[in-house]
C-alpha cells in the first residue's frame, strides 16, 4: 500500500512546458544555433544549468549562467504561452491532503521558483516537504531528490508513488525504488515506458493509483 505521494512540478502539476519550450527555442534561435524538437524536449525534467552545459560548446563566448538568465528573461515576456494547472492536478492534491496522505514536491527548479509557481495556482500550502535544486547536489535522473524527500516525510521509497512527466524524472523515481505514474504532457508514452502507469493527465486519478503493484483486492480509493 502506498503511504505517500511525490510530485514533480513543471509538466506534472503545472503546465509550464509550452512556456519553457518557447523560451529554450528562442534562446537557440537568437544565437543562430541549429536545433530540433528533440533538443528542446531534452531540457524537460532536468536542472536547467545542467542541461545547458551539454550544449555550451555551441554557444561560444557565453557562460551557462548568462544563457540561463537570458532564457529565464524570455519566460517573462507578454507573448509567451500562459501557465496553468495540469487537468486534475489540484483536485488530486486537495483530495490527498484531505485524506491525510503525506505530500512531497521534488523539482529541478529553485525553491523560490517552486514556491512562486505553486502559490500562483493555490497549491503551496498543500505540500509537507519541498525538495528543490537548492537542496541537492545531483539533479534528476539521479535519485537524490526523491530519496531526500522520502527521508523528510519519514517514508520508505518502496511505499511511495512518484508522479512525473519526463524520462529523467521517471528514472530518478525508479532508481530510488519507488513506483512511478507518468503523465504524457511533455513526452510520448514511448519515452516514458519505464513508468509503472502512463496517463494523459491527472483527471480522475484515484488513490492509490492503479499501478501493477496495486491489485483490486488491496486498493482503497479516496
Amino acid at each position: 500500500m502506498y503511504t505517500a505521494a511525490l510530485f514533480d512540478l513543471d509538466g506534472t502539476l503545472i503546465d509550464t512546458e509550452p512556456r519553457s519550450y518557447e523560451a529554450w527555442s528562442r534562446l537557440f534561435r537568437n544565437h543562430g544555433v541549429p536545433h530540433d524538437e528533440a533538443t528542446i524536449r531534452g531540457f524537460a525534467g532536468r536542472p536547467p544549468r545542467e542541461a545547458l552545459l551539454d550544449h555550451l560548446p555551441r554557444f561560444p563566448g557565453h557562460t551557462v549562467d548568462e544563457l540561463f538568465a537570458e532564457a529565464l528573461a524570455y519566460t517573462t515576456l507578454p507573448d509567451m504561452p500562459p501557465v496553468g494547472a495540469i487537468p486534475g492536478a489540484l483536485e488530486l492534491l486537495a483530495r490527498l491532503r484531505k485524506s491525510g496522505v503525506p505530500l512531497g514536491l521534488v523539482t529541478s527548479g529553485t525553491r523560490d521558483y517552486a514556491r512562486h509557481e505553486l502559490g500562483a495556482v493555490g497549491a503551496l500550502d498543500l505540500f509537507d516537504v519541498l525538495v528543490t535544486s537548492d537542496d541537492v547536489s545531483r539533479g534528476k535522473p539521479d535519485p537524490e531528490g526523491c530519496l531526500k524527500c522520502c527521508a523528510a516525510l519519514g517514508v520508505s521509497p518502496a511505499d511511495v508513488v512518484v508522479f512525473e512527466d519526463a524520462p529523467a524524472g521517471v528514472a530518478a523515481a525508479k532508481s530510488a525504488g519507488a513506483d512511478c505514474v507518468a503523465i504524457t504532457s511533455t513526452q510520448s508514452a514511448e519515452a516514458l515506458a519505464a513508468a509503472d502507469l502512463i496517463v494523459p493527465d491527472l483527471t480522475g486519478m484515484t488513490w492509490p493509483p492503479p499501478t501493477a503493484a496495486m491489485t483490486a483486492a488491496t486498493r482503497t480509493e479516496v
